[in-house]
């Protein structure tokens, strides 16, 4: 599900889950595993031949950079599956922020809901020119935005922006996303892994010691949204807080209206060739 390409010293960690790289357990799985073998690599002794990894990219596939959560599927679990989910989630996005790892976010596509939120938690953000939307449209689905999400938003865009994406579950273009500070840049579909690679590259050629320090200071109230005083992640009742929204019955109503519009779409598309 994480096709990996060596680009020298930046390594391009790709989702590759098709059709629109839902973020399932799995997917989140391999995910995490992916960064934390990336950052153990990373301390490791340097290899004989080649050069040892000091960034990262994330991208997706063309057109689609992840379409958040796989809803569907999730929708078949109990409040047991759902807790592991939420749990798991936390973990890779508090693996992403603390990432020994610089990593530059290379959106292909279409980001929204947790599509924007790995993208959020990513330390710069390309994104592909074109008719894609990106933003947290959670409330669209009628789920409240988890605090440590929306924190996290805030933190990038200002409080402000934040409110207004956050609360009207708007997705906006490229440019309005660049803009109020979503993304950094918007470049061509075909440039936007490249470009994403040479931002990777300029921080891995910055001395490292000194850059990791500098940024292990910039990102540390990223990571402490994720730590409660136990240091053991995101706190037990902000997560069954989450659960209790996702199990409502305005939440569930709204996710199902939304699988069966999605599946009618697939159908209909099928049945005209």
């Amino acid at each position: 599900m994480i096709e990996v390409v060596e680009r020298g010293a930046v390594r391009e960690l790709r989702l590759a889950r098709p059709p629109a790289n839902a973020l399932s357990p799995e997917l989140m799985a391999a995910l995490t595993a992916a960064l934390a073998r990336a950052a153990a690599e990373a301390s490791a002794p340097a290899p004989a031949a080649g050069e040892r990894v000091a960034a990262l990219v994330l991208s997706g596939s063309p057109g689609m950079f992840s379409a958040g959560l796989d809803v569907p599927y999730l929708l078949t679990l109990d409040r047991a599956g759902i807790h592991v989910m939420w749990r798991n989630l936390y973990g890779l996005l508090r693996t992403l922020a603390a990432s020994p790892l610089p990593v530059v976010a290379a959106i292909t596509g279409h980001s929204p809901a947790g599509g924007a939120v790995l993208a959020i938690h990513c330390d710069a953000r390309v994104m592909a020119d074109g008719d894609f939307r990106i933003g947290l449209n959670e409330v669209r689905v009628g789920l409240p935005l988890p605090p440590v999400i929306l924190a996290a938003m805030r933190r990038l865009v200002g409080p402000r922006q934040a409110e207004r994406m956050s609360v009207s579950g708007a997705l906006v273009s490229p440019a309005e996303a660049a803009r109020i500070g979503l993304v950094d840049e918007v470049v061509p579909p075909d440039q936007v892994v490249e470009r994403a690679a040479a931002i990777a590259a300029e921080l891995a050629a910055l001395p490292r010691e000194a850059m990791a320090a500098t940024r292990r200071l910039a990102r540390a109230d990223l990571v402490a949204l994720y730590d409660d005083a136990g240091g053991q992640g995101a706190a037990a009742d902000e997560i069954e807080a989450v659960l209790d929204s996702w199990f409502s019955v305005e939440a569930q109503t709204t996710m199902r209206g939304l699988v069966e519009r999605l599946a009618r779409k697939r159908a209909g598309g099928a049945g005209g060739g």
